[in-house]
């Protein structure tokens, strides 16, 4: 049975963020499903690309995924907004899923406790987030730290998921 993955997606969000691992997981044979706060909803990324949820945060199931990927641009910072969203994310990393943020994707990661006491990356600018969310910050192309994946920016995507494929794999 393929392993599946999440994406949160949301208005704003990071083109290369989403599509890229999105593609690549697929090319490697895994189940990806893009998730919002509404299902079958269009949401416009920072350049106005398209991105059509599947399934709404409230109807995802932890149970049903392996992993969850949080991209970054301004996403995250409308995805917090959510309550079903943060629910979702909470109950993926409560059941020790592989939970992976590049980016802003982090911001979202700090309504959950993830970062207490782990090794993280992100964009610089949310930096000071993760940490005072429990992380130590380490600037990194991509920081892998149990179930944990970080990196923080669009040129980290290789790397990053590369990790991901790794890490589902060996799961």
């Amino acid at each position: 049975m393929a392993k599946k993955v999440a994406i949160l997606v949301d208005q704003l969000y990071q083109v290369l963020e989403v599509w890229y691992p999105y593609y690549r997981l697929k090319e490697e044979g895994f189940e990806v499903n893009l998730i919002a706060s509404e299902a079958k909803k269009d949401y416009p990324s920072k350049e106005g690309y398209p991105c059509v949820s599947e399934i709404a945060a409230a109807k995802a199931n932890d149970d049903d995924f392996d992993c969850m990927i949080v991209p970054g641009g301004f996403a995250p910072d409308f995805m917090r907004r959510s309550y079903e969203v943060i629910k979702f994310a909470n109950d993926m990393v409560n059941s020790g899923k592989i939970i992976a943020a590049i980016c802003h994707g982090g911001w979202l990661l700090c309504s959950t406790k993830i970062f207490k006491g782990k090794k993280a990356t992100c964009f610089m600018a949310i930096k000071d987030d993760i940490i005072n969310a429990g992380a130590e910050y380490i600037d990194d192309e991509c920081v892998v730290d149990g179930n944990l994946i970080t990196s923080r920016k669009p040129d980290d995507l290789p790397a990053f998921c590369k990790a991901i494929i790794k890490a589902l794999k060996n799961k």
